[in-house]
């Protein structure tokens, strides 16, 4: 298709057909309230096995734990077209959200019941990008250093099929409670 045909749409109103996407979550304070009682790796447990549910950004960006342990945490997605950039890639954002949140949760894997964490700090190095063509990525964390007041962790996102390399991160949580 020619520059000129693509800018002015396919319809000849200078609009592309729009696509649509839609989701739906079910309520946060569910799993807030059970992470009272339960172990951060109880609780991880439970949204892995759909006891608890899914917090709304996990379904927003259709990402799945897929493995958990101390300590550890493993994520899977499939990249999609919608979550394009305007230089027709995956956004670096869905990186950056996918590592956040395993190496996040790797953290959570080692709290005891109704202790939190939040995001001090978060690095990511980006080595390749995404499409919709890349196939079902896994981002996996891993805590390094779990103190009273704070916690590190490291993450890496990668192509399942062959273990290809995305992108790579480190981040800094405090301990609430």
């Amino acid at each position: 298709m020619s520059t000129t045909r693509a800018a002015i749409g396919a319809d000849g109103t200078g609009r592309m057909p729009a696509r649509t996407r839609s989701f739906s979550w079910e309520d946060p304070s569910t799993t807030v309230a059970a992470g009272l009682e339960l172990t951060g790796i109880e609780c991880m447990r439970a949204i892995m096995a759909g006891t608890l549910p899914a917090p709304p950004i996990a379904r927003l960006l259709d990402f799945t734990i897929v493995a958990l342990d101390e300590g550890r945490a493993v994520f899977a997605m499939e990249p999609a077209e919608w979550m394009y950039n305007p230089i027709g890639s995956v956004h670096g954002g869905i990186a950056a959200t996918l590592l956040d949140s395993c190496m996040g949760c790797a953290v959570h894997t080692t709290l005891a019941a109704g202790v939190g964490y939040t995001t001090t700090d978060l690095q990511i190095r980006y080595i390749r990008g995404m499409s919709d063509a890349t196939g079902r990525v896994l981002a996996e964390g891993r805590t390094v250093h779990r103190g009273r007041r704070t916690a590190t962790a490291e993450g890496r996102l990668f192509v399942e099929s062959d273990e290809t390399l995305l992108a790579h991160g480190t981040t800094g949580c405090v301990i609430l409670g």
